[in-house]
């Protein structure tokens, strides 16, 4: 792939979260991509491997937050590198309205995200 991240792609990816589709957001990443959702077992949360289990971790994260929406995103690329800064707002199971500030890191092959590990700041 010769193409490289571009910072109006990047965005793309951003705002595909906010699509509710789990296949527009894995068609984002590489075959061999990897997503580290910011909650899960794992050190690193749980950590989904190839564009297939991609998929199912963003089905799952858009089933447990439907309607939620990422908001205030802020993009950088730097070559292969980039950041997400934003905020999360969704509706609780009481109906409040919640509100959570995170970040993503990501790495880029051409135009394709090979890794997304997300971050969130918890409350206490």
């Amino acid at each position: 792939m010769t193409n490289s991240m571009t910072k109006a792609r990047a965005t793309e990816f951003g705002a595909a979260w906010n699509s509710g589709d789990p296949d527009l957001v894995a068609s984002f990443f590489a075959e061999d991509g990897v997503y580290h959702a910011s909650v899960g077992p794992d050190r690193l949360g749980r950590t989904f491997v190839g564009r297939a289990q991609v998929r199912e971790g963003v089905a799952a994260f858009f089933a447990r937050f439907p309607g939620g929406k990422f908001e205030n995103l802020v993009v950088t690329v730097a070559g292969d590198l980039g950041t997400f800064e934003w905020d999360f707002v969704a509706t609780d199971a009481s109906g409040s309205r919640t509100s959570t500030a995170g970040c993503d890191l990501l790495h880029f092959r051409g135009d394709q995200v090979v890794l997304k590990n997300a971050f969130r700041k918890q409350r206490g």
